[in-house]
């Protein structure tokens, strides 16, 4: 992989004053996701959707849930947790149609918590509160209760702030997901990995919210985190594998467009998550 360490810009001291100013383009392009595919979102195969909730340290946390609609009790379901962006609510999130993509799969869309101005996020690093690390454990007790979730596909993706979300669950919750899909995000100096997972990035070359190059460098760093070598193999247009034959490769895929959630998105974040069950040694 190209080295990009030595690309970093100054990005990392102004990520809280971009987060802010692009709550609104994230809502906006989101919002024009939904207004075009929500409606078949919302019925794709038949899926039923529910706002759950969940008690976590004395505060309601939300969530809507879609589930296969006749899952026989013997079958195991794959799960996939998904995070809105920073400003960002999960209705409008739910636009992104991941439940679609794979409606043999419970998906889960989750409302963030107040982060500044009344705007909602989540956290990017742990703070000793990890308020929204221990929304994932109790969702997920309660998950399992539910359904027959198969602990071998477990998996996570979110755009943006939810991006950054999703390395946090990579270096402080390994152990559970067998991959993850961060889209527009990046790592932070804080949330590092150690334990090698299947990684799909998708950037914006354009990016003017998460620099490009702070993606390019959490690119590199998940490639040296899973060890996958110097051998790639192309995705399709803009999309490259790295270490396409070890058990941990990092996908990614860079378009051409800004701080943006592509349509083909979520078809491509499934096509990934499907062909990566966690392993066993």
């Amino acid at each position: 992989m190209q080295a990009a360490c030595d690309r970093r810009s100054n990005a990392a001291r102004r990520t809280d004053r971009q987060e802010t100013s692009s709550g609104d383009k994230m809502r906006a392009h989101l919002t024009q996701l939904c207004l075009v595919g929500l409606v078949s979102a919302l019925g794709a195969c038949g899926a039923s959707a529910q706002v759950t909730t969940w008690q976590v340290d004395g505060e309601t946390r939300e969530g809507i849930v879609y589930a296969p609609p006749a899952a026989r009790a013997d079958e195991s379901l794959p799960l996939i947790l998904a995070f809105h962006g920073f400003g960002d609510n999960m209705q409008n999130f739910q636009g992104t149609n991941v439940h679609g993509a794979w409606p043999d799969a419970v998906v889960v869309y989750f409302q963030g918590l107040e982060r500044r101005r009344g705007l909602l996020g989540w956290q990017v690093e742990g703070d000793g509160v990890d308020r929204d690390l221990k929304l994932v454990d109790v969702a997920l007790a309660s998950l399992r209760q539910t359904y027959n979730i198969d602990d071998d596909r477990i998996y996570a993706t979110g755009f943006s702030n939810g991006g950054m979300f999703t390395y946090l669950l990579w270096a402080e919750r390994p152990g559970v997901f067998a991959a993850f899909a961060p889209v527009a995000g990046r790592l932070r100096e804080s949330a590092r990995p150690t334990h090698p997972r299947p990684l799909f990035h998708v950037a914006g070359e354009r990016d003017g919210v998460v620099s490009f190059s702070d993606q390019q460098a959490s690119i590199e760093a998940a490639g040296a985190v899973n060890g996958v070598g110097d051998t790639t193999a192309p995705c399709g247009n803009g999309c490259t594998i790295y270490g396409p034959k070890t058990p941990a490769p990092v996908m990614a895929w860079i378009h051409p467009g800004g701080h943006s959630y592509p349509r083909e998105t979520s078809d491509r974040i499934v096509a990934f998550f499907r062909d990566h069950p966690r392993t066993h040694p």
